[in-house]
């Protein structure tokens, strides 16, 4: 699976000319790219066959993940369809909605967004005021949803709401999760762009947004535990450690090739490269324990914690080894946007605070 998806890599770049980025699964689009990594048989690889996919298992999918985000590929189109989308609807959708939906996440034809956050409802997801109102065909939403990546491109947004009163002694009760098409009448995109123009995020108004029953994702008043279910194969993953894979290797390769060591260089080296391979260790275990059906809560909060703050120290450490080196366009563009993009690795998926007291709940310590 790794030979492959290496040389898939390779070819695809020498044919069609992508640049490799940091923090790729966010910032670089491509949907080309996500129809050829599809069609390549890349995609959709826990999904069964019958619906299109692989049917493989979830360290597959790890490796591949991998290897996309170590050589900066675009993969931003696909990755919310294919990381929770796609595993949301094996284990609580529809086999109407299955049989519609996995089959082009598989071929990376499938756009979607996660509608989470609001603007008093962050990594608290439980203060979440977007309601849905039963209706005599289905549901009706309204409400406003924040920092919805790539909501202006996709097709679909899988939508948090309230539907039963808000219980101040069980704050999590009483939420689902629709699936709702962003052309429907109601749904409004506004885009949030970065200081550099960028525009990733978006917030959404859901305006009495008429949804159908069959676009219910799971059982009514369980999107708290849907939600959660998935969160420590995204906070446990590649994704975590990785971002900025692609300026570690590119700087890495040209002192290999330019400079000289000294017992100063390869030692900042070797402490780099010690935590990358400590930390995918543990994010490897993590993946081995969910695959084997054990709780791993905890530890996948762990590896979210201590990968996005290497990510972010890993811009400091590299700008210093570069300072070794003349300047280079291509590695100093992917400084630049690390550091853009820096206070999102520990804010994303959780923040890193709020992912601290799930710890310490954990052990017993709250």
């Amino acid at each position: 699976m790794r030979k492959g998806i290496r040389e898939f890599l390779r070819a695809d770049r020498d044919t069609h000319g992508w640049v490799p980025q940091v923090d790729s699964w966010l910032s670089c689009w491509d949907e080309g790219f996500s129809e050829r990594l599809g069609g390549a048989g890349f995609l959709g690889i826990t999904t069964p066959r019958e619906y299109g996919g692989k049917g493989l298992g979830h360290l597959h999918r790890y490796v591949v993940t991998e290897e996309l985000l170590a050589h900066g590929a675009p993969v931003a189109a696909h990755w919310i369809a294919d990381r929770q989308v796609a595993p949301a609807l094996l284990t609580y959708g529809t086999e109407e909605q299955r049989r519609r939906i996995l089959p082009r996440i598989a071929a990376g034809r499938f756009y979607s967004a996660i509608g989470m956050s609001e603007h008093g409802a962050g990594s608290d997801l439980a203060a979440v005021s977007t309601r849905a109102t039963r209706t005599e065909g289905g549901w009706k939403l309204s409400g406003t949803k924040v920092w919805t990546s790539g909501a202006h491109h996709s097709h679909q947004i899988v939508v948090l709401a309230r539907t039963g009163a808000l219980d101040p002694e069980h704050r999590h009760a009483g939420l689902s999760q629709f699936l709702v098409s962003c052309d429907t009448p109601g749904v409004t995109i506004s885009s949030i762009e970065l200081m550099s123009g960028e525009h990733h995020f978006n917030e959404v108004l859901l305006d009495d947004v008429e949804i159908a029953e069959a676009d219910v994702l799971g059982e009514i008043g369980n999107g708290w535990h849907q939600v959660t279910s998935e969160l420590s194969f995204e906070r446990s993953g590649p994704e975590r450690i990785l971002t900025t894979m692609p300026l570690i290797s590119g700087a890495l390769a040209r002192l290999a090739a330019q400079v000289e060591p000294d017992d100063a260089l390869l030692a900042d080296v070797g402490h780099l490269i010690a935590r990358l391979t400590s930390l995918r260790q543990l994010s490897v275990a993590v993946a081995r324990a969910l695959v084997a059906g054990q709780s791993a809560a905890n530890q996948a909060a762990l590896v979210k914690d201590l990968g996005t703050r290497f990510e972010q120290e890993s811009i400091d450490i590299v700008v210093d080894l570069l300072d070794r080196l003349p300047t280079d366009p291509g590695l100093q563009a992917m400084v630049n946007t690390a550091w853009l993009h820096r206070p999102l690795f520990t804010l994303r998926g959780g923040t890193n605070e709020v992912l601290r007291g799930v710890v310490a709940r954990g052990m017993g310590l709250r």
